[in-house]
């Protein structure tokens, strides 16, 4: 198969996409160790990451910001690029679940990051386990001469297992290595 969902749920397929589901690890963020985010640092301790036990769901409440994870391992080809998107349905009520990272590059390997914000006034339960959004797939003129994953590419997330924390920093790092 030249497209990896596992696990792969027939049930998950739609028209033009494929459903995902949220896993059960968030991400928090800790909005007292910090009196901010220096993007250009590794800042140890900014989030904590929580496992949901059992039926119980996450509750993400107004305004708050958690990363979250899909429960399906996502592998893609040279030739192929993704876009996630959230459920309507869930958009709805409020809950979005990315805010720039909706592309996923070719040669992509891991566990996708949700980017989840409640914009309700309300708080909204998350159970893991429950469909969090879709991925559409669109194919290449010519596959990727430097596919994420590859050594020339530097990919900071490949392979990622669960909500992973920002590597921004290290763009600063590879930055002043190249001189610029």
């Amino acid at each position: 198969m030249r497209i990896e969902i596992a696990p792969f749920d027939e049930r998950c397929v739609q028209p033009s996409s494929v459903d995902l589901y949220v896993g059960r690890t968030f991400r928090t963020f800790h909005n007292a160790r910090y009196p901010y985010i220096d993007v250009k640092k590794e800042m140890a301790g900014l989030t904590e990451l929580v496992e949901v036990e059992g039926e119980s769901p996450f509750i993400l409440h107004p305004g708050e910001f958690v990363l979250g994870s899909t429960l399906e391992r996502i592998r893609l080809p040279d030739d192929l690029v993704a876009r996630l998107e959230g459920k309507s349905s869930l958009g709805r009520l409020g809950l979005l679940i990315h805010s720039t990272a909706g592309y996923v590059d070719p040669g992509w390997d891991g566990y996708l990051t949700l980017e989840l914000s409640n914009v309700a006034n309300l708080p909204i339960t998350i159970y893991p386990g429950m469909k969090i959004g879709q991925i559409s797939f669109f194919r290449l003129t010519t596959p990727a001469d430097e596919p994420y994953g590859s050594k020339a590419r530097g990919s900071k997330y490949q392979g990622q297992r669960g909500p992973t924390a920002s590597r921004f920093f290290e763009e600063f790092a590879s930055e002043s290595r190249a001189g610029g």
